[in-house]
């Protein structure tokens, strides 16, 4: 069984109440107590967290795999610039190799080295971003070199060594928790009570208890090759085109193609996938759908029939309204601490 068929595997015992996999459930258990053990750590003080001197606002998930954290990390930074702010954003760079860090993210760094992501979040926002396994050296980079004030931290919910000072929580508003079993029993990294701490909760997707709602909007197909060149997604819908996706949730690109009425043939790879040309080679001449993600690494070897779609996210005013109450009440208690 190659990555690929083990990962959709794995997958579907997650998000089947009735999989096999469940009777595993003491070692969810046993996750489930380490990592509750450890925030405890955190919380009392015994280990400590650091980061710099501006607030912090960590954009995490609960569960393994694609909840669209990304689309809402370039949000916030588009929404924090129009408000006044610097933001800053760092990221663990997955997928980079890298030995000196932490790494500067540009528009034209190289995703062998920074990440996928991190060189899509740079392109997208234009905004200072460092990748680093240590958030805290990042985030610090950032804050001393590039003056930024204040930082966004593209995952990282469990990393508890960077103090926050903002917690955003994305949940999948489709596939929610699965089995409602922590790893590697259930896709959960902690428990969902985690969501009664954290400050903002967004759905992808449709609106859900205690939380905000947040669309994906993507239209419009980007050829690979021309960036210049851009075309409906309805035009695609006359002939069958290809699809693939090497990103946490597949499925959520290939319904979101499918809702606009495109008839795919669909080539799923696993998470951070690292694509060479023969991966976008299916026999034919039909155009090729990939997402933005994606695309950053078929640069290389991308053809005329390549193409990818972008998506923006959407957030409904009472998140906007929430989070600058937020941000305002951390720097009044910063005035009088």
């Amino acid at each position: 069984m190659n990555s690929a068929a083990w990962s959709a595997w794995i997958e579907r015992q997650w998000y089947s109440p009735a999989s096999p996999i469940r009777y595993l459930a003491p070692l969810s258990w046993l996750y489930a107590f380490a990592a509750s053990f450890r925030r405890g750590l955190y919380s009392s003080g015994l280990l400590k967290s650091d980061g710099p001197d501006c607030p912090v606002v960590v954009v995490g998930n609960l569960s393994v795999g694609g909840t669209g954290k990304t689309p809402l990390v370039i949000w916030l930074a588009e929404f924090l610039a129009r408000h006044g702010w610097k933001p800053g954003i760092v990221s663990r760079g997955y997928g980079g190799r890298k030995v000196a860090w932490p790494r500067q993210v540009r528009p034209d760094s190289d995703p062998r080295e920074v990440g996928d992501e991190a060189l899509l979040i740079s392109r997208r926002t234009g905004c200072p971003m460092a990748v680093d396994p240590d958030r805290v050296r990042a985030a610090r980079s950032l804050r001393e070199q590039a003056r930024c004030d204040i930082i966004l931290s593209d995952d990282g919910l469990q990393h508890y060594a960077l103090k926050r000072d903002i917690e955003i929580v994305v949940v999948d508003s489709t596939r929610l928790f699965g089995n409602g079993y922590c790893l590697p029993v259930g896709p959960l990294r902690e428990k969902s009570s985690r969501l009664k701490q954290v400050d903002l909760v967004v759905y992808n997707g449709s609106p859900g208890p205690a939380g905000f709602e947040m669309n994906l909007i993507g239209d419009v197909a980007v050829n690979n090759r021309s960036a210049e060149l851009k075309v409906p997604l309805a035009e695609f819908s006359s002939s069958r085109c290809h699809a693939l996706a090497g990103i946490g949730n597949p499925g959520r690109f290939f319904d979101h193609l499918k809702a606009r009425g495109l008839r795919v043939d669909s080539h799923s790879f696993p998470d951070h996938h690292a694509f060479i040309a023969a991966d976008l080679c299916f026999g034919d001449d039909a155009p090729v759908l990939m997402t933005e993600k994606d695309a950053v690494k078929c640069a290389g070897f991308s053809q005329p029939n390549h193409w990818h779609v972008p998506v923006a996210a959407r957030l409904e005013r009472g998140f906007e309204i929430r989070l600058l109450q937020l941000l305002e009440d951390n720097l009044n208690e910063q005035k009088t601490a």
